[in-house]
């Protein structure tokens, strides 16, 4: 067998797991706090294998399935035979695949590639990529506001659950707010977590571009700068994409924003950052283009002496933020005061966890230094549940 792993084959597998008060839309694209149900929720899997044995695994903690394994699926093919360490050259031929469609199937093929190479050189990826740190200071990152008895569904709900997560050792909280975007209902929650808990917490708050137009995100924003936010999340309906509009919001306010979480590529990302439309960067390993993309902004961002936030939580997630120095908290989204966290899936064995207990008493994750993702699969339970398997050879 050659030294240098060879692609031979690439296994998808589609599956449902059933999480118990949270639903989603049949797309798979929203999620929410409903009592008393119990909704089925598609998720896939990842298996890179090489002719020497080494395999890459990544299972993407989120849903969105029937989107990213399709376009995962397609590009799966300009992987075959081809050497699997090769990780640079197959994210450049993979964008140029894609330049028309969109990026979002590289990432999960990237990730499973950097697990492979972390098996084959038997080291973690963080410490690939240098390696930083092995502990992440975490913040509590909400599910989105609901209407139901319990949940997070007044002002007073969210600083309740943002006290509770200070008990249990957060430093950092972030609230996500009601889809309505509702500027007086918003700018009440801000205010009741911020004058409950805002002298012992540091208080994020992601607008999830519900927020209607710029006017509305200028009055939050200001009332986000009478609180002390540490920063102002995708702002309002443009998307979270509008260079020259994010630039007009920070003329009216004083709180940092966080952009470019849609945003699909370092370029783009860096075109933000130098243009002023934001004061950090965002990465998302499952969405822009993996490890492979997301250091790349990290690195970029460094570059100009600013910060890159990485986006939600998960064994990649985890090892990507333990490279960079310039990163600031680890995002365990998204928890609720009543019921499970979505993104923490029932599929890894050896106690891997990203619940609103994974945390350490002084609010901290800490980082798997073994080979890859750090992490090993239960593939017995995910093809149990599997409803399409390809395979692609």
């Amino acid at each position: 067998m050659s030294n240098t792993p060879i692609i031979e084959r690439i296994e998808l597998s589609a599956f449902e797991i059933e999480i118990e008060d949270i639903v989603t839309d049949r797309a798979g694209f929203g999620l929410s706090y409903q009592p008393d149900s119990k909704g089925t929720h598609l998720r896939f899997a990842v298996r890179v294998i090489t002719d020497t044995g080494v395999i890459g695994e990544y299972v993407p903690p989120r849903g969105r399935s029937k989107v990213i394994m399709t376009a995962s699926e397609a590009l799966s093919f300009s992987l075959l035979g081809k050497p699997a360490l090769q990780r640079e050259k197959h994210y450049r031929s993979m964008r140029k695949l894609t330049k028309h469609i969109g990026e979002v199937g590289i990432g999960a093929l990237d990730i499973a590639l950097w697990d492979l190479a972390g098996k084959h050189q038997n080291l973690s990826i963080a410490e690939m990529l240098g390696g930083y740190r092995q502990r992440l200071p975490a913040y509590a990152s909400t599910l989105g506001g609901d209407r139901q008895k319990g949940g997070l569904s007044s002002p007073e709900a969210y600083a309740d659950f943002a006290e509770h997560c200070q008990e249990l050792g957060y430093k950092a909280y972030k609230m996500h707010g009601w889809n309505e975007g509702n500027v007086e209902e918003e700018a009440a929650m801000i205010k009741a977590v911020c004058e409950r808990v805002g002298d012992k917490m540091i208080i994020m708050y992601d607008s999830a571009c519900h927020l209607k137009t710029l006017a509305d995100a200028i009055q939050i924003g200001q009332v986000c700068d009478d609180h002390g936010v540490y920063w102002f999340e995708d702002p309002y309906g443009d998307g979270g994409v509008s260079i020259h509009g994010h630039q007009m919001l920070k003329k009216n306010i004083k709180t940092p924003l966080l952009i470019s979480e849609h945003v699909r590529n370092p370029e783009t990302t860096t075109d933000m950052l130098v243009a002023g439309a934001t004061d950090f960067a965002r990465a998302d390993p499952d969405y822009d283009g993996g490890i492979t993309g997301c250091y790349k902004t990290a690195v970029a961002a460094e570059g100009l002496g600013m910060d890159c936030e990485i986006h939600s939580c998960g064994p990649a997630m985890r090892q990507l933020m333990a490279a960079c120095r310039n990163s600031n908290f680890y995002e365990v989204n998204l928890v609720h005061p009543k019921t499970r966290n979505a993104w923490s899936l029932p599929v890894y064995e050896e106690g891997y966890s990203d619940e609103l207990d994974c945390i350490d008493a002084d609010g901290f994750v800490t980082v798997s230094s073994a080979p890859g993702l750090g992490v090993s699969y239960d593939w017995e339970t995910i093809r149990k549940k599997a409803v399409v398997t390809q395979i692609i050879e």
